[in-house]
Protein backbone atom coordinates (compact mmCIF):
# COMPACT_ATOMS: atom_id res chain seq x y z
CA UNK A 1 0.00 0.00 0.00
CA UNK A 2 1.42 3.43 -0.89
CA UNK A 3 2.06 5.82 1.98
CA UNK A 4 -0.94 8.00 1.11
CA UNK A 5 -3.27 4.99 1.37
CA UNK A 6 -1.77 3.99 4.72
CA UNK A 7 -2.19 7.56 5.94
CA UNK A 8 -5.88 7.56 4.98
CA UNK A 9 -6.33 4.16 6.64
CA UNK A 10 -4.73 5.42 9.86
CA UNK A 11 -6.71 8.67 9.78
CA UNK A 12 -9.92 6.63 9.57
CA UNK A 13 -9.02 3.80 11.96
CA UNK A 14 -7.76 5.92 14.87
CA UNK A 15 -10.96 7.99 15.32
CA UNK A 16 -13.02 4.82 14.89
CA UNK A 17 -11.02 3.12 17.63
CA UNK A 18 -11.55 6.17 19.86
CA UNK A 19 -15.30 6.06 19.26
CA UNK A 20 -15.19 2.32 19.98
CA UNK A 21 -13.40 2.93 23.28
CA UNK A 22 -16.01 5.50 24.30
CA UNK A 23 -18.77 3.11 23.24
CA UNK A 24 -17.16 0.32 25.29
CA UNK A 25 -17.09 2.51 28.40
CA UNK A 26 -20.68 3.68 27.93
CA UNK A 27 -21.89 0.15 27.14
CA UNK A 28 -20.01 -1.17 30.14
CA UNK A 29 -21.75 1.33 32.40
CA UNK A 30 -25.19 0.77 30.87
CA UNK A 31 -25.14 -2.98 30.11
CA UNK A 32 -22.27 -4.29 32.20
CA UNK A 33 -19.35 -6.40 31.05
CA UNK A 34 -21.24 -8.03 28.20
CA UNK A 35 -22.10 -4.58 26.85
CA UNK A 36 -18.43 -3.59 26.86
CA UNK A 37 -17.49 -6.81 25.10
CA UNK A 38 -20.20 -6.17 22.50
CA UNK A 39 -18.87 -2.67 21.85
CA UNK A 40 -15.29 -3.94 21.49
CA UNK A 41 -16.37 -6.70 19.08
CA UNK A 42 -18.35 -4.15 17.04
CA UNK A 43 -15.36 -1.82 16.85
CA UNK A 44 -13.07 -4.62 15.69
CA UNK A 45 -15.61 -5.69 13.07
CA UNK A 46 -15.99 -2.12 11.75
CA UNK A 47 -12.24 -1.52 11.53
CA UNK A 48 -11.67 -4.91 9.91
CA UNK A 49 -14.51 -4.68 7.35
CA UNK A 50 -13.98 -1.03 6.45
CA UNK A 51 -10.19 -1.31 6.38
CA UNK A 52 -10.35 -4.31 4.09
CA UNK A 53 -12.84 -2.45 1.90
CA UNK A 54 -10.53 0.57 1.67
CA UNK A 55 -7.64 -1.69 0.74
CA UNK A 56 -9.66 -3.41 -2.01
CA UNK A 57 -10.86 -0.08 -3.40
CA UNK A 58 -7.35 1.36 -3.48
CA UNK A 59 -6.03 -1.72 -5.29
CA UNK A 60 -8.91 -1.50 -7.78
CA UNK A 61 -8.29 2.21 -8.36
CA UNK A 62 -4.64 1.53 -9.18
CA UNK A 63 -5.09 -1.51 -11.41
CA UNK A 64 -8.55 -1.09 -12.95
CA UNK A 65 -9.63 2.56 -12.66
CA UNK A 66 -12.55 2.06 -15.04
CA UNK A 67 -14.13 -0.34 -12.52
CA UNK A 68 -13.61 1.87 -9.46
CA UNK A 69 -17.16 3.20 -9.09
CA UNK A 70 -18.84 -0.14 -9.75
CA UNK A 71 -16.42 -1.86 -7.39
CA UNK A 72 -17.17 0.70 -4.69
CA UNK A 73 -20.91 0.12 -4.98
CA UNK A 74 -20.48 -3.65 -4.99
CA UNK A 75 -18.10 -3.49 -2.04
CA UNK A 76 -20.45 -1.43 0.12
CA UNK A 77 -23.34 -3.75 -0.71
CA UNK A 78 -21.16 -6.74 0.22
CA UNK A 79 -20.13 -5.05 3.49
CA UNK A 80 -23.74 -4.41 4.45
CA UNK A 81 -24.63 -8.01 3.58
CA UNK A 82 -21.71 -9.37 5.62
CA UNK A 83 -22.66 -7.21 8.59
CA UNK A 84 -26.24 -8.41 8.32
CA UNK A 85 -25.05 -12.04 8.24
CA UNK A 86 -22.75 -11.39 11.22
CA UNK A 87 -25.61 -9.82 13.20
CA UNK A 88 -28.00 -12.63 12.27
CA UNK A 89 -25.46 -15.26 13.32
CA UNK A 90 -24.94 -13.63 16.72
CA UNK A 91 -28.55 -12.49 17.28
CA UNK A 92 -29.17 -14.76 20.26
CA UNK A 93 -25.64 -14.88 21.60
CA UNK A 94 -24.80 -14.81 25.26
CA UNK A 95 -21.18 -13.82 24.60
CA UNK A 96 -22.01 -10.10 24.43
CA UNK A 97 -24.95 -7.71 24.55
CA UNK A 98 -26.45 -7.57 21.03
CA UNK A 99 -27.98 -4.12 21.55
CA UNK A 100 -24.64 -2.62 22.66
CA UNK A 101 -23.04 -4.37 19.70
CA UNK A 102 -25.54 -2.91 17.24
CA UNK A 103 -25.32 0.64 18.58
CA UNK A 104 -21.54 0.51 18.66
CA UNK A 105 -21.47 -0.90 15.14
CA UNK A 106 -23.52 2.01 13.81
CA UNK A 107 -21.49 4.59 15.77
CA UNK A 108 -18.21 3.07 14.59
CA UNK A 109 -19.35 2.93 10.97
CA UNK A 110 -20.43 6.58 11.03
CA UNK A 111 -17.13 7.56 12.65
CA UNK A 112 -15.19 5.64 9.99
CA UNK A 113 -17.12 7.27 7.14
CA UNK A 114 -16.69 10.76 8.59
CA UNK A 115 -12.98 10.25 9.27
CA UNK A 116 -12.34 8.71 5.85
CA UNK A 117 -14.17 11.57 4.15
CA UNK A 118 -12.11 14.10 6.09
CA UNK A 119 -8.89 12.25 5.24
CA UNK A 120 -9.71 12.19 1.53
CA UNK A 121 -10.58 15.88 1.56
CA UNK A 122 -7.30 16.77 3.32
CA UNK A 123 -5.14 14.51 1.13
CA UNK A 124 -3.32 16.24 -1.66
CA UNK A 125 -3.59 13.56 -4.31
CA UNK A 126 -2.67 14.54 -7.84
CA UNK A 127 -5.38 13.67 -10.29
CA UNK A 128 -3.25 14.71 -13.27
CA UNK A 129 0.24 13.31 -13.73
CA UNK A 130 2.77 16.13 -14.06
CA UNK A 131 4.51 16.27 -17.43
CA UNK A 132 8.14 15.17 -17.06
CA UNK A 133 9.31 16.79 -20.34
CA UNK A 134 8.60 20.34 -19.19
CA UNK A 135 10.76 19.89 -16.09
CA UNK A 136 13.73 18.73 -18.18
CA UNK A 137 13.56 21.85 -20.37
CA UNK A 138 14.07 24.23 -17.48
CA UNK A 139 10.41 24.49 -16.58
CA UNK A 140 9.43 26.09 -19.90
CA UNK A 141 7.11 24.27 -22.28
CA UNK A 142 8.57 23.28 -25.59
CA UNK A 143 7.40 25.12 -28.69
CA UNK A 144 5.62 23.01 -31.22
CA UNK A 145 4.15 23.88 -34.56
CA UNK A 146 4.94 26.73 -36.89
CA UNK A 147 5.45 30.31 -35.82
CA UNK A 148 5.02 33.11 -38.30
Amino acid sequence: MPSNDVRILAQAAVPTAAVGAIAAVVSGVVAGGKGAIGAVVATVVVILFMGLGLYVLQRTAKSLPQLFQAMGLMLYAAQILLLFIFMAAFKNTTLFNPRAFAVSLVAGTLAWIAAQTRAHMKAKVLYVEPDSTSSSAGGKPEKTGHSS
